[in-house]
């Protein structure tokens, strides 16, 4: 009995995993069945009129994602993407189905004659990506000379298009007339009476002939403010905080921002059909007098005065700053024993381009060791510029006891406001450096990098040279094989050893090969950081990194100072040592792309991971010329 039941229940059980994996492959199968009849179509008339307003639409017969837009070139659009969707149910023979269609509509207007391809639109459908049909449209000459659409006629109905009072784009630079490396405040700021929305910049300016950073901080929305101009009450917004230096003289163009957005204006009524207070009364209220209406605009072009930097009364000591700064430097310690470390902190603050500025140098006593120094740089970006500061940080060991003085150091830079170059000096250090503890001859021990110092107490032993085991009998070891070996053995590590000697006194002392050598490891290791960033689709640092990476590796490899790069002397340099124009192009490229991708729409991680492996390739080139 018991045997039987348990048979009974193992079978039922059996029976429902059996229905149940049937049931998934019928799912299954009628999914994919499903998945096979999704349809993506274009409808659009296939002739229009010049000035003729007509509509685009893309119909999916299923539920999609990520619809894209082609492009409309050759063609104005008025409104869109306006999104609808509907479904319907059907019972055929007590089986139920449902059916989702989504819409996406575009209201254009023809522009000029002639025949134009609408390109394909394309979604995604179950993470596939499914396209549509391109159009193709015959755009006529208008026969009765109006702006409006054959299905338009019947209803006499008209849209109101934005004028410029309504919205536009204004580019506001701090001063119009500067001096070479000066600093620029450029304020891009949207005027509007009517909202909008969907805010996007479509074309930037390439700002050639300047070094950039976009200190844009909206995060992610727009400040709002009121103004009066001209008796009419504006809302103000500011959309790019851009900062420029001129990297060269004469008379620079800035050309325009070129923006979009949704304008919502209020379509014009005809009254042809009466009056109707119901309408008029409840019409803004519930949104029917409105609809969006894309607007193109753009910003006025500038044009900047930029003013050689004066040659009288220019001092020695000046590298390219210009700005307001302020020039300090400390020690760590004055009382110190030999062999002991102490740090010299230089640091240069002000206003100006401090990612740029060339730290001034100081000299020490000939018996000191100097490490390469340790370079910070703390930036502060606002709506009055660039400002922060930029520290050097020595490491030096005194070899020798006795008393000594750090002597003054020097940094000039030309101050636009005063428009004199001005020279400022650290204090001077006096520093006591004693005896080690009992032994004067204390040995150091440090690393390649520089960072660990150890001390060792005590001095090699002397050798004892009475010990009878190294009593060596003249008469058979002089002029023996043996003896010759020695002799020649040390007369060679002699000889390799001053080789050596000399090689590292001429690349310590030549700081221009230091330079070249260090120009690819410092520019891989900032691309590497710039690498990071664009994982984590950081753009404004990505773009920052890159930046100093390539501008650092030219600055390096060139032997040119960061406050003086320029286009212009990039390519005279690199084609005086017989780099290709066509890398050197490639630089200049290369430089405007990063520039230009900060603002650029699209596919932001895209642009970045292109722009990182041309950097990469471009260097590996370069290298290989400028060895």
């Amino acid at each position: 009995m018991n045997e039987g039941f348990i048979f009974a229940n193992k079978f039922k059980t059996m029976k429902t995993r059996l229905l149940s994996i049937l049931a998934f492959l019928f799912l299954a199968v009628h999914s994919l069945d499903a998945q096979n009849d999704v349809t993506f179509k274009t409808i659009c008339k296939k002739q229009v009129s010049v000035g003729e307003q007509f509509q685009v639409s893309y119909e999916l017969n299923g539920d999609g994602k990520d619809f894209k837009s082609p492009n409309f070139t050759n063609f104005e659009i008025i409104g869109g993407p306006f999104s609808s969707t509907s479904s319907s149910v059907q019972i055929i023979n007590g089986s139920v189905s449902r059916t989702n269609t989504q819409t996406f509509s575009f209201h254009l207007r023809a522009i000029k004659e002639g025949k134009y391809t609408i390109p394909q639109a394309s979604i995604t459908v179950d993470r596939k990506r499914i396209t549509s049909e391109p159009c193709e449209i015959n755009v006529v000459a208008s026969s009765t000379g109006n702006n409006y659409s054959n299905d338009n006629a019947g209803n006499n109905k008209s849209q109101s298009i934005t004028n410029n009072k309504e919205v536009f784009l204004e580019a506001v630079p701090n001063k119009k007339k500067v001096y070479l490396g000066e600093q620029i405040m450029l304020t891009y700021r949207i005027f509007y009476t009517i909202p909008i929305s969907q805010l996007s910049v479509s074309k930037s300016p390439s700002y050639s002939g300047f070094w950039t950073k976009d200190i844009t901080n909206n995060n992610g929305s727009l400040q709002q403010s009121s103004i009066n101009r001209d008796g009419q009450l504006y809302n103000v917004a500011t959309i790019q905080e851009i900062v420029l230096f001129p990297q060269k003289t004469g008379t620079l163009t800035i050309d325009p921002l070129d923006i979009t957005c949704l304008a919502q204006i209020r379509q014009q009524k005809n009254r042809s059909y009466g009056y109707d207070p119901f309408e008029d009364f409840f019409g803004d209220v519930l949104g029917s007098s409105y609809t969006n209406v894309r607007k193109d605009i753009k910003s006025q072009p500038i044009e900047i005065e930029v003013m050689p930097l004066p040659n009288t009364n220019k001092p020695s000591s000046f590298k390219g700053a210009v700005g307001q700064y302020t020039f300090t430097s400390k020690i760590d310690k004055t009382d110190l024993k030999v062999n002991e470390a102490f740090t010299l902190t230089l640091t240069i603050s002000g206003k100006g381009n401090i990612e740029l500025l060339e730290l001034p140098k100081p000299s020490f006593p000939p018996d000191f060791e100097v490490y390469d120094p340790k370079i910070t740089s703390s930036i502060k970006d606002s709506g009055l510029g660039i400002s922060g500061s930029k520290t050097a940080e020595y490491i030096v060991i005194p070899r020798v006891s006795g008393d000594f003085t750090l002597e003054k150091t020097e940094f000039s830079y030309f101050n636009p406001s005063l428009e004199r170059y001005e020279t400022l000096q650290s204090v001077s250090h006096k520093i006591q450096v004693q005896k080690g503890d009992g032994n004067t001859n204390n040995s150091t021990i440090y690393t390649p990098g520089q960072a660990d110092i150890k001390y060792l107490g005590s001095d090699i032993r002397h050798i004892n040279t009475n010990d009878k085991k190294l009593n060596i009998d003249k008469k058979t070891f002089f002029l023996s094989n043996f003896y010759i070996i020695i002799i020649c053995f040390m007369f060679v590590v002699f000889i390799a050893a001053l080789i050596a000697h000399k090689k590292i006194n001429k690349f310590n002392k030549n700081e221009v090969l230091s330079k070249n050598k260090r120009a690819t490891k410092i520019a891989k290791k900032r691309l590497l950081n710039a690498h990071t960033y664009l994982k984590s689709n950081d753009q404004n640092r990505f773009y920052e990194e890159f930046s100093q990476a390539i501008w650092g590796y030219i600055s390096d490899k060139l032997n040119i100072s960061r406050s003086q790069l320029s286009m212009e002397t990039v390519k005279e340099i690199m084609l005086g040592k017989y780099v290709s124009e066509n890398i050197v192009n490639e630089f200049v490229d290369v430089l405007n792309d990063c520039e230009f991708a900060r603002f650029a729409p699209g596919d932001t991680n895209k642009k970045m991971d292109e722009l990182y492996h041309k950097g990469i390739e471009l260097i590996t080139k370069a290298e290989k010329i400028l060895k």
